[in-house]
């Protein structure tokens, strides 16, 4: 009987949701502020503190440049690792950093390609 009331069943018409089990506590989501993690713990370059708050793209780019050249533990070249840390300070503060903000570290990428004397972004 169960079967042809089933069947009988218009296909407009749902079966009752079962209500949703809490997530078990055995689960847990990863960390959201991985990034935050890297830049405390990561010991690839020491950076000069704050300098990413300064106002001056030539300070700015200056600095990192002078970081990544004392670093002995990078991977890659200075040129690479100095634009890297910026690159990924500009994306970590994603929707958050201001158009003046982001209008002052895109000027200090810039020098940094004039002080590794690189070609400008295309």
């Amino acid at each position: 009987m169960a079967k042809t009331q089933t069947a009988a069943r218009k296909s407009s018409e749902r079966a009752p949701r079962k209500p949703a089990s809490p997530k078990s506590p055995a689960k847990k989501a990863a960390p959201r502020k991985w990034s935050a993690k890297v830049t405390e713990t990561s010991d690839a370059m020491d950076l000069e503190k704050d300098i990413f708050k300064s106002d001056s793209p030539q300070r700015i780019a200056t600095s990192v440049k002078r970081s990544a050249e004392r670093s002995h533990r990078r991977k890659s070249g200075a040129f690479r690792s100095a634009m890297s840390m910026l690159t990924f300070y500009i994306n970590r503060a994603g929707k958050n950093l201001s158009t003046s903000r982001r209008r002052v570290l895109d000027a200090a990428k810039n020098r940094l390609r004039r002080l590794f004397h690189r070609p400008a972004a295309g």
